[in-house]
């Protein structure tokens, strides 16, 4: 069998399931998650991997989930990855009522087509020269971080991201080269997105202290942590201009507790932000900038504080011998001008920290409608958002783990990482402090 018959056959069995496929990421889309809280998605990849006679690890990271597809030979590995997660969206015409969450960002379609990728290649794996790993992880969205320092502080995770927590965990070691696909919001045609970039960033918990009094009768008598708050946001806004804008930080504080009742002057106010930016270099600047305001806020009206600053995520290293290799065979699906180049993404993903370890991808990938993670966000395309992936990546697989794993092999060869597992958690470790 030739190369490409082998990439003809591994595409029909999944157009032969497309229904399936598409059904899948459609289930998650209407049963949203939190991370680290993914149970009823990570039970449907467990199903799923089942199915396909695929062997399992699960509870990796508390609800990731990782299945290996043996080749006829293992001189490398290959690494399909989706993420289990959804994000706070509850104005979201199909948000989870209690918690908030909503499928507004499209992880529901790479788990779809990492199922689909998987469903293509688990029946022909002996015709390849190593193993595809497929790997459905919890938490890309950094949200809820008061929730995932309980976490931290019972010793169930260190880290807030997944993939963070994969790599702390040894779940990497060994990857030869790894590749995921996430939506494009607002892209409605049949376009993949190639070679784009990402941000880094540090995350940090407020929480400022205050004197409570009552608001009419004696507000002379406490100290407002509101406006000590308020105050912080004006001060963080006027170190705007201090940013170059070359490294494009982004700082986008919200106020998650504003006290306890309007008739009492606040004395326990909450918030949560993140300092981006193009390099951890330029974020760390802007993070010192932003933590002298947090403390400005409290001197000028004697409220006190923490801060609790907390790992967040490295940006995008794309390897672009992947990229090219996915971008002939997206070509070869959907036709010359398939593919978009030099699109510039100020979002952040924990993908980010997967390339500073091992040669990665991260294809961003059209049929979608809305703007991301608002309440418009929707799959117009679903042959796009679940299928096409599945099979470009499928077909990108095949290309790594022919022909004794050449490509594969020589992709790995050619990378220098930026850590190793150890160097990587000792990196982290010395951003994760507290304030006080």
């Amino acid at each position: 069998m030739t190369k490409e018959e082998l990439k003809q056959r591994v595409l029909e069995r999944i157009d032969a399931r497309r229904d399936e496929i598409i059904a899948i990421g459609e289930q998650i889309f209407h049963n949203p998650e939190l991370g680290f809280k993914e149970y009823k998605t990570a039970r449907l990849v467990r199903d799923t991997f089942d199915s396909l006679g695929l062997a399992h690890e699960d509870g990796i990271a508390l609800t990731g989930v990782k299945a290996e597809a043996k080749g006829g030979q293992s001189r490398a590995r290959v690494l399909v990855m989706g993420e289990l997660d959804a994000v706070v969206c509850p104005l979201h015409p199909c948000a989870d009522l209690e918690t908030g969450a909503a499928h507004s960002c499209g992880h529901n379609a790479q788990i779809a087509s990492m199922l689909g990728a998987a469903m293509g290649l688990a029946p022909f794996m002996r015709e390849l020269d190593g193993d595809a790993v497929f790997m459905a992880v919890p938490a890309e969205e950094y949200v809820e971080l008061e929730y995932r320092e309980r976490l931290r502080q019972d010793g169930k995770i260190e880290f807030f991201g997944g993939k963070q927590e994969f790599i702390r965990l040894g779940q990497l070691e060994g990857i030869d080269a790894g590749m995921m696909i996430h939506s494009h919001a607002g892209v409605t045609e049949r376009k993949f997105l190639i070679n784009c970039d990402s941000s880094g960033f540090l995350g940090k918990i407020v929480r400022y202290h205050g004197q409570e009094a009552h608001a009419g009768a004696e507000p002379f008598a406490g100290v407002n942590a509101l406006n000590a708050a308020a105050l912080s946001i004006m001060a963080i806004n006027a170190n705007r201009e201090t940013f170059r804008d070359s490294d494009r930080i982004r700082v986008h504080p919200i106020i998650t507790k504003g006290g306890d009742l309007v008739n009492i002057v606040p004395a326990d106010v909450r918030m949560e932000t993140y300092v981006r930016g193009r390099t951890i270099e330029a974020v760390v600047d802007a993070s010192d900038k932003v933590d002298r305001a947090l403390r400005a806020g409290a001197m000028a009206v004697g409220a006190t504080l923490d801060i609790v600053q907390t790992p967040g995520y490295l940006p995008m290293l794309q390897d672009p011998e992947l990229n090219r290799l996915f971008a002939e065979n997206s070509e070869a699906l959907l036709g010359e001008g398939a593919n978009l180049y030099g699109y510039e993404l100020m979002g952040a993903t924990d993908a980010g920290d997967v390339s500073s370890v091992v040669p990665f991808m991260h294809i961003s990938t059209g049929g979608y409608d809305g703007t991301a993670h608002s309440k418009d966000f929707t799959v117009c395309d679903k042959e796009m958002a679940y299928v096409m992936p599945a099979r470009a990546m499928a077909m990108t697989v095949v290309d790594l783990l022919w022909d004794g794993a050449r490509k594969a092999r020589a992709i790995r060869a050619d990378y220098t990482p930026r850590f190793t597992r150890e160097s990587y958690v000792d990196f982290w470790r010395q951003y994760n402090k507290e304030t006080h």
